[in-house]
């Protein structure tokens, strides 16, 4: 069975206006699956012995009808720059697919950036609404035209247990796809087979300490959705497991998380304020995926509940997670805003167009949305009053549960399971 996925458009799109077109995103998200809608040949570099002969002949890898897929493209980075010549020699629409889960282990073996030649588009796990856990009642493009088509509904049917559940599973599609009794479990096999490194071509992951790895995923766990400085981080590492870390230690490993597209923070919104106020640029801690975080560190369903704080703090980062992929298919990025003052939201959806508008998170309840709404309009106010930036396009309060309205005062109010593009 295949769920359609929202960047299917997008890479639609990029095949008919680019030579060759990188889709990259983490192990087990989908993108060889998805991929394989748009081939007409294609290659895996899959095996030992398929990537030594692509290392020894790259060019022959290219041998095939257009569109030609190559998965896992970075076990042969030379394979980037044949491409980048024979469109260089002969330059035509959709000629390239490739799939990557991580940067090449060697980036020197990389001559040229591909601008014009090669475009990147990035896949993420599932989203609520593609993998058929929301009812997409609530539109995030009708938001931006105005919202009247915003829906009114107790939405009753959908409980914390069933929000608790769908974090610690994540949107891993052989995950989403299994009995729901046993897809936790599958989540832990993609967790306990992440950082195996002993059999990897990629020298610079196999010189990795999977423990160490594993120890800074769980102090970014420790410190989900917040704006934690990286002193902050490597001191909790250093606490939590009694060993000594210095920071380029810490930049290395890092960098492989990155690589691996298991972290993946949130930057700051800088709408150009006319005033002393000062924009705090400190990103906001943000994976991939919150199932990462939740093996990290042992979390399941009945843990969330003891723990309401905490569960907050993981569900704004499932949120940002579904908010990034929706977005994108809109044209836009997600962002987060903080000040000097202490004025805060937790999301910012920028259009290309200039277009934004302002997100907080809330697990539920009265006192958090009422919490929630008085920081959108304080933000709102500030925007109008300081900055040449248009008017908020909407305000909303997006919620774990409970139902969908629009207040008095004009803020929405959403739950995620009814949320779409």
């Amino acid at each position: 069975m295949y769920y359609s996925r929202l960047i299917e458009k997008e890479i639609e799109l990029k095949l008919r206006t680019s030579g060759a077109v990188v889709v990259a995103g983490p192990k087990f998200c989908g993108k060889t699956t998805t991929c394989m809608l748009y081939q007409k040949s294609f290659v895996k570099l899959n095996t030992k012995q398929a990537i030594a002969m692509a290392r020894m002949n790259p060019k022959a890898v290219l041998k095939g009808e257009y569109p030609r897929l190559i998965d896992e493209w970075q076990k042969a980075p030379d394979i980037w720059n044949q491409i980048k010549d024979d469109l260089d020699f002969k330059y035509e629409f959709g000629k390239y697919l490739l799939t990557g889960s991580s940067t090449p282990a060697d980036k020197t073996e990389v001559h040229h950036s591909g601008a014009g030649r090669i475009t990147t588009v990035k896949m993420r796990p599932m989203s609520l609404w593609e993998s058929k856990e929301s009812k997409g009642t609530v539109s995030l493009q009708d938001m931006f035209n105005g919202g009247e088509n915003f829906p009114w509904d107790l939405n009753t049917d959908f409980t914390l247990k069933d929000v608790a559940h769908l974090i610690c599973r994540g949107g891993w599609p052989i995950s989403v796809l299994a009995p729901k009794d046993i897809s936790i479990e599958i989540t832990k096999n993609y967790w306990n087979g992440l950082f195996v490194f002993e059999d990897c071509e990629n020298e610079r992951f196999r010189n990795k300490k999977p423990e160490i790895l594993k120890m800074i995923v769980r102090s970014y766990a420790r410190h989900i959705s917040t704006e934690a400085a990286v002193s902050t981080i490597i001191a909790d590492v250093r606490q939590s497991n009694e060993r000594t870390m210095d920071p380029k230690t810490y930049d290395d490993y890092m960098e492989a998380l990155k690589d691996l597209y298991i972290i993946e923070d949130m930057t700051a919104w800088n709408p150009n304020i006319r005033s002393k106020t000062s924009i705090r640029s400190t990103p906001t801690r943000h994976f991939i995926d919150t199932s990462i975080a939740c093996r990290a560190l042992g979390v399941m369903p009945e843990d969330l509940y003891q723990d309401l704080e905490s569960f907050g703090l993981f569900f704004e980062d499932m949120a940002v997670r579904d908010l990034k992929i929706y977005a994108r298919t809109l044209g836009g990025d997600v962002l987060h805003y903080r000040d000097n003052t202490g004025l805060e939201c937790d999301a910012i959806i920028h259009l290309d167009d200039g277009r934004w508008g302002a997100i907080e998170i809330k697990l539920g309840g009265s006192e958090l949305i009422e919490a929630g709404a008085n920081t959108l309009k304080l933000l709102k106010a500030k925007i109008e009053e300081k900055s040449n930036e248009m008017p908020p396009s909407f305000l909303m309060v997006l919620t774990s549960v409970g139902a969908s309205y629009q207040r008095e005062d004009g803020v929405f109010v959403a739950p995620i399971n009814l949320l779409k593009p």
